[in-house]
Order: structure tokens, then sequence, then C-alpha cells
């Protein structure tokens, strides 16, 4: 699987990983503290061949992605679930964990941002459905971004990632639906 766009990742393991699962190249952060340097690497790379943020799925890497994403605008976004980036031993999370079948899935499944579209769901109706400002709200997040392969996000960030994502309301409801039918067979 040839991959057209160059993939930014957060290190040197997540490279070898990519490296390991499909034909690509990669821009490294070396970490959450993006530099200057590597901000303009990515941006020549947008401009050339397009970009996939593919960091791993825990706070240092969606703080990675909000950097990139904020001053990159356009990427498109890979994420891998929190099951699939664990070590068979010991600890940690990340990319670099992952089997080749998970990075070509969700390299697949990488969508595009869509700027200046339309408001679909409204901050309504995010805590109508429980998702913020209610005891259960962060695990309906956890959950939702699962489902809608947006991974994860706090309250204030949620709107805008389906915004990003151009979620629509069927697919939002269908999901949420999926969710409280879960909780209630837990």
């Amino acid at each position: 699987m040839k991959i057209k766009e160059i993939i930014v990742v957060e290190g040197k393991d997540d490279t070898v990983a990519i490296r390991r699962s499909v034909d690509a190249d990669t821009i490294e952060t070396n970490g959450s503290a993006v530099s200057p340097v590597t901000i303009e690497k990515i941006k020549h790379a947008h401009e050339k061949r397009g970009v996939i943020i593919f960091t791993d799925p825990d706070f240092p890497g969606e703080r990675i992605r909000k950097i990139v994403s904020d001053a990159v605008p356009g990427c498109k976004h890979a994420f891998i679930h929190k099951k699939d980036a664990l070590p068979k031993a010991g600890r940690g999370i990340g990319v670099e964990h992952a089997s080749p079948e998970a990075i070509r899935e969700a390299l697949k499944e990488a969508q595009v941002i869509q700027e200046d579209q339309e408001e679909l769901i409204t901050q309504e109706d995010l805590i109508d459905a429980g998702l913020i400002g209610s005891a259960k709200s962060k695990d309906r997040r956890i959950a939702l971004g699962e489902k809608l392969r947006i991974g994860y996000t706090n309250g204030k960030q949620l709107h805008k990632r389906l915004r990003m994502f151009n979620i629509q309301r069927e697919e939002f409801k269908k999901a949420l639906m999926e969710i409280i039918q879960e909780e209630e067979h837990a």
C-alpha cells in the first residue's frame, strides 16, 4: 500500500512501524514540543504532497495533533484505537505498538478536514446527549470517539472535532443510540 501523503508521527519507532506497514514517508515531531522548523517542514510537505497526522491515542498525541493542525490547516487525520496501540508486554501506548493491519486500516480511513462547513451538530445537542456536563460525559465521549473513529476529545473540543470530520446528524444519532444501548446492557 503506497501512501501519497507524508505522514506526521511522533518519533523514530513510529516511523519504523509505519514503514513496516505501508510504503510511506514520514516527518517526526520528536515529542510534543513541535519546533518551528518541524512546522515549516510539515507546511512544505502539505503544499507538495499533502499530510496525514498520525499520532498516539493519548494526551501528548492529541496535543501534537492540535498544534500541527492549527499551524497547517487542511491536513488529513489517521486515528488508531487505544486497544491497538498497547504493547504486548510492558507499559506505554503508541503507534509503534500497533500491528501493520491496524496501521493500514487507520490510514485507509483517514478523512479530509472539511473547512468552512455549515454547522451540523450543535453544542446543545452535545449537552442533550450527555456528552457534556453529566457524570457519564467522559465515558460517552470516549465511546463516541471510538465509534466515529475521530479519537478522544474533551467536552470543549468535541464539537470542533465533529465538524472537522463532517459527521452528519444521522451518523451521530446512530452512534449515540448504540452507546446508550451498551450502557443499558452493561
